[in-house]
């Protein structure tokens, strides 16, 4: 009689067949959903796939009694759980008629990252998603005391030791597969809040970042689960003196990487400010219990902008400001976050937005 781990480790290499595992977002705007299908072969285009539909009554996305949505296949990453040539899939969802569903914000972003002023750009994206490790039972951090509190924050940031570190082996875990599904992460570190991490991803081009930072979240939240610990992708997961979570986003077009590129930045930022409580409004929920000018945030009532300050809702980096070009950090999105929306709405209120008439100039 074979065991469940012999049957899940069973190779599969002499069947032309491969799993593809397609991954949507449901109807909370934030949770993954996904199902798998066999396929007669590998895939390496997602044109190739077929599309294919799920129960919307079920994910908050569709009525019962017309429930069908549509998913078109949208980025391929290798499956790191499955390996082989079975594949993930990222997708996103559409009526029967072809329209977008409301929570199908990647369409929107598409459109704005195909435009020729924005193709041209070459828009860059490095996201820094932060995130939780919660005890299961009792949705407590990783490593706190039931009912308690560690030490205060001060050595646990990029720290090492088994009183000051939590959750590596999951943390490890992820950079591998993350590397072996071809997702550009760039790094990780431990957070400023014992329990809380960090990984980058990119920097990458344009609407792929943001594919790929859902894809890096889908392999957490599935390895999170084999562990039996639950991912928080909630801002400010403990109240009082404790860091929140966010997703600093770090962005640069093709001529602020020139020379030069310093006043295009500075334009850049200024129009930021110019929509301030537009992209506040769009960059997570629960996140003014996160910006409150404390722990290292601005307040989410105002815009600001600094070289090196991480107090700043935008940071510029001092090796930016010496050379004269470079990129910039909008330090002002949540951990929840959907990239679709804060990618392309940068990329927009920077390169295609015109502000009208006479507006202010902060510097």
């Amino acid at each position: 009689m074979s065991s469940l781990d012999e049957l899940l480790n069973l190779s599969l290499e002499d069947k032309p067949e491969i799993i593809a595992e397609y991954i949507w977002i449901g109807g909370s705007g934030t949770d993954l959903r996904s199902k798998a299908r066999t396929l007669p072969g590998p895939v390496t285009d997602p044109l190739e796939l077929p599309k294919w539909n799920y129960d919307g009554s079920s994910t908050g996305q569709a009525p019962g009694e017309d429930s069908e949505v549509i998913l078109y296949p949208q980025a391929i990453f290798k499956d790191p759980f499955r390996r082989g040539n079975n594949i993930l899939v990222i997708c996103d969802a559409y009526t029967p008629q072809g329209d977008a569903i409301p929570t199908n914000k990647r369409a929107a972003a598409a459109e704005i990252f195909s435009k020729k002023e924005v193709a041209e750009e070459e828009t860059w994206f490095g996201l820094e998603q932060e995130y939780t490790l919660l005890q299961k039972d009792v949705k407590w951090p990783l490593g706190w005391p039931l009912g308690g509190y560690p030490g205060p924050q001060g050595p646990y940031y990029c720290g090492t030791g088994a009183e000051k570190a939590w959750g590596r082996d999951i943390v490890n875990a992820h950079y591998k597969a993350c590397l072996y599904a071809g997702i550009q992460i760039s790094g990780i570190n431990g957070e400023v809040m014992p329990g809380q991490w960090e990984f980058q991803v990119g920097p990458a081009l344009g609407i792929s970042a943001a594919d790929q930072l859902w894809a890096a979240r889908y392999i957490l939240e599935r390895i999170t689960e084999i562990a039996g610990v639950v991912l928080s992708l909630d801002p400010k997961p403990i109240e009082g003196d404790w860091n929140g979570a966010g997703c600093h986003t770090n962005y640069s077009t093709k001529s602020m990487r020139e020379e030069g590129g310093y006043a295009i930045i500075k334009e850049a930022i200024n129009k930021l400010g110019l929509r301030h409580k537009e992209h506040i409004a769009s960059y997570g929920e629960g996140n003014e219990r996160r910006l409150t000018g404390r722990h290292e945030t601005a307040d989410m009532n105002s815009f600001s902008w600094g070289v090196a300050n991480r107090g700043a809702s935008i940071r510029v980096g001092r090796d930016t400001e010496k050379e004269g070009k470079g990129y910039f950090e909008d330090r002002r999105p949540a951990s929840n976050m959907d990239p679709y929306v804060v990618t392309s709405m940068i990329a927009n209120t920077t390169i295609l937005w015109k502000p009208e008439g006479s507006e202010l100039i902060l510097f």
